[in-house]
């Protein structure tokens, strides 16, 4: 004889949400229990969404990487737009290199991080939606000029559920190891976000800037490498006084991605080439994944190189 059905067995009891070890888990339980253990009210900033997402205050990490140099970052989202992002103090400046995904506005950085009575210029090391997102919140927006439409809103994609992927970008985004979930958070920064309604908010460049430009923020000085490959107008930003690169999604210490739409993989190959021949480096600052020294950095760049069949000429360890 089978045993009872699942409806059965659900008969006379209620499903609910319940957490544990920071996910949401839904479970039967008999109406009498609910009646004698009425739901506690433990903290007002976690609340469930439709999707049965929590709202939650705290939306952004912040880790200093280096002297006068903050990661941010966004642990609710997937890890294959969860960008860094970087916020360097200067002396007469400051620099904000990638802005997220703009899922919520980065006026909720943790208190003394954004110095508001000092001129902040956000920069992007290219526009797909994980580094551009935050852009519109800046008045000083810089970008290559082969990304600024991008920017303002052309062709754009941008998208936290799943199904909206095109075909183009899940073939390369998705393998054995990582499937994309149907949602891309596991969290909303706010009660009333529904992830179903994101979208980038276009914005127009407020600067231009090209191979061999400068920004200066007083004490430092950042040179500008166009580093096309992942992207036709990507960048990277080098201050050779510290040895400290911003990578963006040009180099990180994971699979990196030459197929999307406007990638170029022989674009790329010169690329990372060059940024393996550069000297004095100390601290990349990727735009995934972890910093790395100029020796990872090397290793890096000889293992795409070797995959595209590129010879390299070994250097020896060591700074630069």
């Amino acid at each position: 004889m089978l045993g009872p059905s699942v409806g059965d067995r659900l008969a006379g009891r209620r499903r609910v949400a319940v957490i544990f070890a920071g996910r949401i888990l839904h479970v039967a339980v008999n109406n009498s229990w609910i009646s004698e253990h009425p739901p506690a009210v433990v903290d007002n900033t976690c609340r469930v969404d439709a999707l049965g997402l929590l709202a939650v205050d705290a939306w952004f990490s912040v880790r200093k990487v280096a002297d006068g140099i903050t990661l941010v970052t966004e642990p609710h989202v997937d890890s294959l737009i969860r960008a860094n992002f970087y916020y360097v103090h200067g002396s007469d400046a400051d620099l904000v290199v990638d802005t997220g995904t703009g899922i919520a506005s980065l006026a909720r950085l943790p208190g003394g991080l954004v110095d508001t009575a000092k001129r902040v210029i956000a920069v992007a090391t290219h526009t797909h939606y994980d580094h551009a997102g935050g852009m519109h919140e800046f008045g000083e927006r810089l970008v290559h000029p082969r990304e600024q439409e991008s920017l303002a809103g052309k062709d754009q994609f941008a998208s936290l559920l799943a199904h909206d992927f095109p075909a183009a970008w899940r073939s390369q985004v998705e393998d054995g190891d990582h499937q994309l979930p149907e949602v891309l958070v596991d969290a909303i920064p706010s009660e009333g976000f529904d992830p179903r309604d994101y979208r980038l908010t276009p914005v127009a460049a407020t600067r231009l800037v090209d191979e061999g430009d400068k920004i200066e923020l007083g004490n430092r000085v950042f040179e500008v490498m166009h580093t096309p490959g992942h992207s036709p107008g990507g960048i990277c930003l080098l201050d050779r006084e510290a040895g400290v690169l911003f990578s963006g999604d040009t180099i990180y210490d994971s699979r990196l991605f030459d197929e999307l739409p406007g990638s170029d993989i022989g674009s790329y190959v010169k690329t990372i080439a060059r940024l393996r021949s550069l000297a004095g480096i100390r601290m990349v600052c990727p735009g995934h994944d972890s910093c790395f020294d100029g020796n990872k950095l090397r290793e890096l760049c000889d293992t795409y190189l070797s995959h595209h069949g590129q010879a390299t000429t070994r250097t020896t360890t060591g700074p630069g």
